[in-house]
């Protein structure tokens, strides 16, 4: 299964919008959002994927409409993290990069992803994998997005242009 993965939009709209066609073109199942959408329509946007669609809290969203627009939208909404379970793959996601090394130094996982930074980065620690797939706000930086593939356990970062 191709999972994939974006973080800070940031009210974006059109940005999410051509990663969302990317990621459909790259055949994924799931989608998921690590945080900072800022407004609740954006959960609008993310629902043009069509499919799952999981999010978690970052550190610029609304905390009392989003989860709320998200569920009148059947997207998942997770809080501030989400422990999920893809292809027998543990899936962890959280917006906070400390918050994320320390979930992927316990090796419960087979990939933690998170945002916050702005800034694309995959490493392994131990035997998992912990990724940002960079920003969709295309503050300092290409757009980007990450695809994870649960058969392989790999993960892509892939940069687009608007």
């Amino acid at each position: 299964m191709k999972i994939g993965i974006i973080s800070d939009s940031h009210d974006r709209i059109e940005s999410t919008n051509r990663a969302i066609d990317l990621i459909k073109e790259k055949e994924a199942e799931v989608l998921i959002h690590c945080g900072d959408f800022c407004a609740p329509f954006m959960m609008a946007e993310l629902a043009k994927f069509g499919k799952e669609v999981h999010c978690v809290f970052g550190n610029t969203d609304d905390r009392f409409m989003t989860p709320r627009k998200a569920e009148s939208l059947g997207i998942k909404f997770h809080g501030d993290l989400a422990e999920l379970e893809f292809d027998d793959r543990k899936v962890l996601v959280n917006h906070y990069p400390e918050n994320a090394q320390a979930y992927a130094s316990t090796g419960r996982y087979d990939i933690v992803f998170y945002g916050h930074s702005h800034v694309a980065k995959k490493e392994k620690i131990g035997n998992t994998w912990l990724v940002n797939p960079g920003e969709i706000m295309a503050w300092k930086g290409a757009p980007s997005f990450a695809i994870y593939d649960t058969r392989t356990n790999d993960v892509e970062i892939i940069q687009y242009a608007l």
